[in-house]
Formats: structure tokens, sequence, C-alpha cells
């Protein structure tokens, strides 16, 4: 999410419109439809996908994922220019858990956020798991999961390079989507939302890559079995011999 200082008129008028969090009533009809009609149909795959592939060992793991990503999007972090950006936390979830049960721990966070927070309008409910949620876990997921398997699927090195540059083109990619609905919706120019949205994202991007790194970082190093890939364990010198 972002939050952008204009002049008054600028701030009054344009700012709203620029949140990552869309409000009801900034997205036109056909947008709304076609948002919830892909949320919805990858949220119903992703239920049975999880239900088939996962153990029920992982159903731990996505309530606590869940709830830190929850926690976490509540704390902002200062961008340059009157702006903050905050973890949107898809390519972490992914990392950990997969796209299909890493979409429904990030669908989970935008209801309560929507519902109960108010973060978001409910009738944009849809656009916003697309955006920040679904984008996040499938996109980010198979960025990252190409760049470390090439670098090394089982070195650190791998792991961060992948993680970084799938949670930074997350977000930016995010926001470059939710420009085009708002355009689409005829709420703010097509190049007005993608000079805001994308400048200032590309920044928040470094923040959520940051976070991402450092959180699967230490995860690697203290429960790398967590991983939905987790990196192999060499075989014994002995053994390998054998």
């Amino acid at each position: 999410m972002v939050t952008v200082m204009f002049s008054s008129w600028q701030h009054g008028i344009i700012q709203p419109h620029l949140a990552m969090h869309v409000p009801d009533g900034f997205l036109s009809l056909p947008v709304l439809l076609v948002t919830w009609i892909i949320a919805v149909g990858l949220i119903a795959i992703s239920l049975k996908r999880a239900q088939a592939e996962y153990k029920e060992r992982a159903v731990p793991l996505m309530g606590v994922c869940a709830a830190f990503i929850f926690a976490a999007q509540m704390v902002n972090f200062p961008i340059p220019g009157g702006t903050s950006g905050h973890l949107l936390g898809g390519t972490l979830a992914a990392s950990l858990l997969g796209p299909w049960a890493g979409s429904l721990v990030m669908t989970s966070v935008f209801i309560v956020q929507g519902a109960v927070f108010q973060d978001g309008g409910l009738t944009a409910l849809g656009a916003n798991i697309f955006n920040m949620g679904l984008i996040g876990t499938f996109g980010g997921y198979y960025l990252y999961r190409t760049i470390r398997f090439a670098i090394g699927r089982d070195s650190l090195n791998g792991m961060v390079i992948g993680i970084a540059v799938a949670a930074w083109t997350s977000v930016v990619v995010a926001a470059i989507v939710c420009a085009f609905e708002l355009a689409l919706s005829g709420t703010v120019p097509l190049p007005v939302a993608l000079v805001a949205m994308a400048s200032w994202h590309v920044l928040i991007g470094i923040g959520e890559a940051l976070i991402s790194v450092v959180v699967v970082s230490f995860i690697w190093r203290s429960r790398p079995d967590l991983f939905y890939d987790p990196p192999r364990r060499k075989a014994p010198l002995s053994a390998s011999r054998f």
C-alpha cells in the first residue's frame, strides 16, 4: 500500500485512488466482475490443490504464516517523499507454503482486513485479492523458484536472490495492474496512475524484498524443512561412495 503526499487539491482528489487497497466506488462494474471471477476461480483451484497435496502438518504453518503477514502489514515503513509502505507478503507466503496454500493465506488476510478494518472496499475485495495476493503468490513464487533453481536450489545465495527479485517484482507488477484497473474504470488517467503507482512502488518493493529476505534467511538457517521446496541434504561422503 502507498500513501502519497500531493498538493492540497491533488491530495483530496488523486491520492485516495492511488492506494493499493482499492476502496469501494473507484472501479467500474466490468473491472470488478473480471477481477472477482479471476480471484474466485484461482481460489477454488487453490482449495482443491491444497486439499490434494498438503498434509495436516501444513495447516498450523498456514495459520502462523497468516498471523505473521497480517501483523506485519500493520507496520508501515517510511519512504522518501512523504510516502509509506508495508509488507504484502504474497511471495513470502508462497516460498513457505507453495502457491496454492499461499494464495489461501493471502485471501484470508485480505478478507479480514476489508471486512473488519475497512482496509479496502468489500466490492473491490476481488480486485484487492487479485492485485496484492494472487499476483504475489503465483507470479512471485514461480519467478522465485526459477531464479533459485537456476542459481542453486540448495544454496542460500539462490534463495536470497530469488526471493528478493520475486518480492520486488510482485509489488511493482501489482501496482501497475492496479493502475490499469483504475484507468480502465475512468477513475484516474493512465499516465497519472502509472507514474504515481509504479514510481513509489519501485521503492516500496525494496522494503518488501528486504523483509522477505530477512524472514526466509532466518527460516533457512533454523528450519529449512518448512520451505515448500526445502533444500536437499547432502549425503555423507561414506554413504555416497558406498
